[in-house]
């Protein structure tokens, strides 16, 4: 976690809570970029929780091989309780998540939901996955899914799920408006950008965008937001 400013002692405006056997994959990412920014400035706060530190076993073990048999092990359910227990009370209002390919698919009206939250646990998954009991045993959990594929852990989920919150975040971002630009954040997909050439190699940034003409910029990029949609993301229009 990377320490807030002590000139800004106000209550972060969201802290992630994740549980973890990895909170250096988390903390790494997480003091980068904007993420880091974040935090320096007080704005989010990220607390990476090894939940094998909570586990009641001699060995440090927190996962078992399955009942009925089969490949790989399954997370036991004391480590996850205690540590999300660790926990309370969660700053309302709050989210409590399960990474998991079974659950509610991730997209920018899921991440704008969660914006509006002061804490969000996460619960980042491993191995063949959890015990189905914690899923009684934790209240109000959900499950989410950043897509129809299996990796091997939920940290990258989870890291995911935390950067697209943080950007929609007041003073996450320097400029507001580059994310109120962003694809999704309207319901359509971003408009091309260009930069310095204006010729390279002979390909030609649109001569709209060197007029200096600023509502014809604007139309011009709404046109090229809507063209983009309707090719290769037809379904966000639907409606």
């Amino acid at each position: 976690m990377v320490e807030p400013s002590p000139q800004n002692e106000t209550q972060p405006a969201l802290t992630f809570s994740i549980l973890t056997l990895f909170p250096q994959v988390i903390d790494s990412y997480a003091q980068a970029s904007i993420m880091g920014r974040a935090q320096q400035a007080g704005v989010i706060q990220v607390d990476a929780v090894n939940f094998r530190d909570f586990t009641n076993d001699l060995h440090r073990k927190v996962d078992d091989s399955p009942f009925g048999g089969g490949s790989g092990m399954v997370l036991t359910c004391q480590p996850l309780e205690s540590a999300y227990e660790s926990l309370l009370p969660l700053q309302e209002p709050a989210r409590v998540l399960m990474t998991t390919p079974s659950g509610r698919r991730f997209d920018h009206a899921f991440a704008a939901e969660l914006a509006d939250c002061k804490q969000i646990v996460l619960f980042c998954g491993h191995y063949e996955g959890f015990d189905e009991r914690i899923r009684d045993l934790i209240p109000r959990m959900e499950e989410i899914s950043i897509g129809d594929f299996v990796l091997t852990g939920g940290e990258l989920p989870a890291l995911c799920l935390m950067d697209a919150v943080t950007r929609l975040i007041p003073g996450a971002v320097q400029k507001f408006s580059s994310v109120e630009a962003d694809s999704f954040y309207n319901g359509l997909l971003d408009y091309p950008h260009y930069t310095r050439p204006a010729d390279y190699k002979g390909l030609k940034v649109p001569d709209v965008l060197l007029s200096g003409n600023h509502k014809a910029i604007a139309e011009w990029r709404h046109k090229q937001s809507l063209e983009r949609t309707q090719r290769l993301r037809p379904d966000l229009l639907e409606g």
